[in-house]
């Protein structure tokens, strides 16, 4: 096996999906340096670069080379030495202007001087119970920038709406305060300036470039685990924005206690101003969405397709639009509304199908998570634990499988359906506040699967 030829014909396969500075910045100068029985070790030019590949693109990496190579069982990653020419400083001063230029080939929206999308805005941001808490937050940020819930922290599962949130603010902060400078941007981009100053030895130019803004947003800031430079460098950034009273805002798809090997100062700086999770819509809210979505696409659809969707799409937000662009796309397509039927025939395939589970499985599995006698969470009683115990597993019926109240409280003892309903707020609110308690649902959801 040629591992030069391999490697070569595995980044033309990672180059077709990314950007020219992204694939400038993060594959330059690697190189397959051995394969030793099946295990590839990918050569590296310094820490930064390992780290970013180990925590973003192992997963392509390894899917492509097992692609071109059926042999392989593992990558793993060794910094070489390897000279920087003049001509490579030229290219890496240069990524900023690529990705630049780039931005509105995706998305002709984006605000190149803030970075901003106008289509964020609130006036099309739905609130319910699943999101109230970091709106009201948000709310309170405009209000006053710098000085109330700094840093603002907000995390959640994929497509939930953190990003629609947090630019939204960005944008409502421009509108109101005109002469305050506003920069969203991904931790990847603020990642890849700091390597290109160090590369160019211009580390003062990059502390003053982004500690001018009044505002500064950091997406997807789960990814600085194990990349001790740049959280150091992102701890002084926030510092600073701290004591000038200027507002920071991150968002991430875990809470900071739980983004690995991430620095306790910088747990410690994110606790001190406030987080905030974003959960799944319920129902009502799911069905508002698709309300809205219609509006702004100026579409009628009958109200039993809407409570259809509603009702199947219980993940994100994300895949509930792009279900609804679907039906969109057919009703123009054919020029006139489709009926109940023809949407669940042109769905069948995105429709996951919905989990089944006896509800004793269920009481057995938390049971057992928690080392509780199942048959304690059947019996009337108002001992602490076991209260907490049986909330989680109605919480769970609920929102996993969906399982109507009233059943809920058949089975669990013969219980109200009113008793249902307050135990499972009971557990929704408990999570905003509450990260062990969310650590335990992901744990006890993985034993479901």
């Amino acid at each position: 096996m040629n591992i030069k030829q391999l490697w070569k014909d595995c980044l033309v396969e990672i180059e077709a999906g990314m950007s020219k500075a992204n694939f400038s910045t993060w594959f330059k100068n690697t190189s397959i340096i051995k394969e030793d029985a099946g295990i590839i070790c990918i050569g590296v030019p310094n820490e930064f670069v390992r780290d970013w590949l180990i925590n973003k693109y192992h997963k392509l990496i390894t899917k492509t080379i097992a692609n071109v190579y059926e042999n392989m069982r593992a990558v793993e990653y060794t910094i070489t030495k390897i000279e920087t020419t003049k001509q490579e400083l030229v290219t890496a001063e240069k990524n900023e202007s690529y990705i630049n230029k780039e931005l509105p080939l995706k998305d002709f929206y984006i605000n190149p001087g803030d970075n901003l999308n106008p289509r964020y805005h609130f006036n099309s941001f739905i609130v319910g119970s699943f999101n109230e808490l970091a709106y009201a937050a948000s709310m309170a940020i405009i209000d006053s920038p710098g000085t109330k819930y700094n840093p603002f922290f907000v995390y959640g599962g994929t497509g939930l709406g953190k990003t629609h949130l947090i630019q939204a603010v960005g944008n409502s902060i421009k509108d109101k305060y005109p002469n305050k400078k506003v920069h969203y941007m991904t931790l990847e981009k603020f990642a890849t300036d700091f390597i290109n100053s160090l590369q160019n030895n211009k580390a003062n130019s990059f502390k003053e470039k982004y500690r001018k803004y009044d505002l500064l947003i950091i997406d997807d800031i789960q990814f600085i685990g194990k990349m001790e430079k740049i959280q150091e460098e992102l701890f002084h950034t926030f510092n600073t924005f701290h004591e000038n009273n200027k507002q920071i805002i991150f968002s991430s798809d875990k809470h900071p206690n739980y983004i690995p090997e991430l620095a306790d100062r910088l747990k410690s700086r994110f606790s001190a101003g406030m987080i905030v999770d974003i959960s799944p819509p319920e129902y009502e809210s799911r069905l508002a969405i698709l309300k809205v979505k219609l509006q702004e696409l100026n579409i009628d659809l009958d109200q039993e397709i809407l409570e259809y969707l509603a009702l199947t799409v219980d993940g994100n937000i994300r895949e509930l639009e792009g279900n609804l662009n679907i039906i969109v796309c057919q009703y123009r397509l054919k020029n006139k509304p489709p009926t109940l039927t023809e949407v669940k025939n042109l769905l069948k395939n995105n429709m996951k199908p919905k989990k089944n589970i006896a509800i004793k499985d269920v009481v057995k599995m938390v049971s057992e998570y928690y080392k509780l006698e199942e048959t304690s969470i059947y019996e009337k009683t108002r001992k602490k634990e076991i209260v907490k115990v049986r909330q989680v597993v109605m919480y769970l019926l609920r929102e996993d499988f969906n399982v109507s109240y009233p059943l809920i409280g058949q089975k669990l003892g013969g219980k109200d359906h009113t008793t249902v309903i307050h135990s499972c707020l009971k557990i929704k609110n408990d999570l905003k506040s509450d990260p062990q308690l969310l650590q335990e649902l992901e744990q006890i959801r993985i034993m479901f699967k």
